[in-house]
């Protein structure tokens, strides 16, 4: 009886794997799909039969999941700390790198600012770039464990938040510290000094005399406090949403695309048009001017991508000979005899100065002494090309009036020693586009306070000119949660993609605000990033206008969009209705 019981232990201990792992792939349904599998490639008789077996049987693999966030502090394209996020999956029960992306700092202090304001500028750098590190490494490496990265909305709902999480922990620690801060100062005898206006301006002593000036402009609102490590958020968000595109194996703005149409694919897709920064008009004495920050040109909608960006290019190369000849920028027979030209150029007023001089970000550098320098440049380079600004070629101009502001005479410095208060400022406003017509957006032409002049200049010139809020729409990310949130009369505003923005936050916020009539304009960090999926935003979110700052001249091929320091967009019809007037 031994044998035979041995035996039959045997044979059972023989036969429960057997049947464990045929009801195991019944469960899976293993036989039934590889009978399928036989049957549909047989007749195909692929070259590489195992190949097509795994194509058949990765349709039925479970979906990838996030295994693990990784963040590290890297150099941006100009010597910067940033951050950079990888994504990693298990795909297919193995460990995968996905993607990864940069995402530069944005600062928000001015060229100009004060060596002191730089130095605290670079330590917040660094302090924010050390704390997003430390974030994604630690909380949100664990917190988005086990998610699909194709499901972004989850994943920036959790982003959000532990940002709310981390901003309210951040406002008791400062309670407390005022609390401290309080009682000691209950126990000193100290004089508060007296407070500083902004812009470095002190403000006046008791019983000294104000300006009217000052009095009637309103004051400085204060800046938007940025939580240190916030970067984490947008750079993790945008990971994401590259990882889960690349896990469906399309590219980012079709995933976007469907984010935003709810899954449904469009009908039909706008390419961006290129706007693109070619001078930038220095601060730095003996420059007189002060007002154009930026003079960018936007090619006419009637031309290809290629053919815009090379246009661009070659009226940036004449810019640079004239800029070298500056005696032959207003030669031009052409010039003498355009509309415009005709009441500009007399020969009186000096050409730009001959500087040869390329930013950092590849954009051209020269110092002007009036307002018609830059724009007669432009129009000289045009001219000598056999185009016409206007028809050919449009422009805009980042006037950044916000940085010209003396807070004691309570005017705007536009030239060295000549001021304007916020309404001749409007005046001028309307003088220079009665004379060059070709300009087709103005950027911060006031500051955001000066509500009532944004109102009158919209009026004056809203149907001649975009006039786009950048630094007067900063508060714009708030308009998700307050949708009264006060915004100056304007044409567009600008959605930066910066800090604990995130990507469905855009596809929202753009919504909203082509409920309000808005143009919706993209902005990248200002730092330079090598990251290009800002401009897959561009193509999605938005739609539109692509505005190119400070095109490198290390990126030979312009037209796949790299963006080198802020990537904006607006509409398509800001160009074909302006082409159409």
């Amino acid at each position: 009886m031994e044998p035979g019981g041995r035996r039959e232990r045997r044979w059972r201990q023989l036969q429960e794997p057997r049947q464990e792992a045929a009801e195991y792939y019944r469960d899976h349904r293993v036989p039934q799909r590889m009978e399928e599998a036989l049957n549909a490639l047989f007749p195909l008789r692929p070259a590489d039969l195992y190949g097509e077996l795994a194509n058949y049987f990765s349709k039925f693999s479970k979906a990838p999941v996030i295994c693990k966030v990784v963040g590290r502090k890297v150099i941006d394209g100009v010597g910067q700390p940033t951050l950079e996020v990888e994504i990693y999956c298990t795909v297919k029960n193995y460990e995968k790198r996905i993607c990864s992306t940069v995402m530069s700092f944005h600062s928000q202090i001015s060229e100009n600012a004060l060596p002191e304001t730089s130095e605290a500028d670079e330590k917040e750098r660094n302090d924010s770039v050390n704390t997003a590190v430390e974030w994604v490494n630690d909380s949100l490496n664990t917190m988005l464990r086990d998610l699909k990265p194709t499901d972004q909305c989850k994943v920036d709902e959790m982003l959000g938040d532990y940002f709310t999480k981390q901003a309210e922990f951040k406002k008791e620690i400062e309670k407390q510290e005022e609390a401290a801060a309080e009682v000691t100062l209950a126990l000193t005898s100290c004089t508060p000094s007296a407070t500083a206006l902004p812009g470095g301006k002190k403000a006046a002593k008791p019983g000294e005399k104000v300006s009217a000036a000052e009095r009637m402009i309103p004051p400085a609102e204060p800046i938007e406090s940025v939580l240190c490590g916030s970067l984490a958020i947008g750079a993790t968000s945008l990971a994401i949403a590259k990882a889960g595109a690349t896990i469906s194996r399309i590219p980012l703005y079709l995933h976007i695309a469907l984010m935003k149409h709810d899954q449904d694919l469009p009908k039909e897709m706008t390419l961006p048009l290129p706007m693109v920064t070619v001078l930038n008009c220095e601060k730095i004495p003996p420059a007189k001017l002060k007002l154009m920050k930026e003079v960018m040109l936007i090619p006419p909608v009637q031309l290809s991508l290629k053919q815009g960006i090379e246009r661009v290019l070659d009226i940036q190369k004449e810019m640079t000979r004239l800029l070298e000849s500056p005696g032959k920028v207003q030669s031009s027979p052409r010039l003498a005899d355009s509309k415009k030209g005709k009441a500009h150029n007399t020969g009186k007023k000096a050409p730009p100065r001959a500087l040869k001089r390329i930013s950092h970000l590849g954009c051209l550098i020269t110092a002007c002494d009036n307002l018609e320098q830059p724009l007669l440049l432009m129009q000289a380079a045009c001219n000598n090309l056999g185009l016409e600004l206007g028809t050919d070629m449009y422009l805009a101009i980042n006037c950044a009036a916000h940085e010209l502001m003396d807070y004691v005479k309570g005017k705007y410095e536009i030239l060295t020693g000549m001021f304007k208060s916020p309404d001749e400022m409007v005046d001028m406003y309307v003088e220079l586009i009665n004379k060059f017509p070709f300009i087709m957006a103005l950027i911060d032409p006031l500051r955001k306070e000066d509500r009532q002049q944004w109102n009158n200049i919209c009026c004056a010139l809203g149907s001649k000119c975009y006039l786009i809020a950048e630094d007067a729409a900063t508060c714009i990310s708030k308009l998700k949660t307050d949708q009264n949130i006060n915004i100056p009369t304007c044409s567009g505003v600008v959605l930066k993609y910066v800090n604990q923005t995130k990507v469905s936050d855009l596809t929202e916020l753009t919504g909203l605000l082509d409920g309000q009539r808005h143009i919706t304009i993209l902005g990248s960090p200002d730092g330079e990033s090598s990251d290009d999926s800002l401009v897959d935003l561009v193509k999605q979110i938005l739609n539109l206008l692509l505005l190119m700052k400070n095109h490198s001249q290390k990126n030979n091929c312009l037209m796949y969009f790299l963006p080198q320091r802020r990537i904006r967009c607006l509409h398509s019809s800001l160009s074909s209705q302006r082409a159409a007037r």
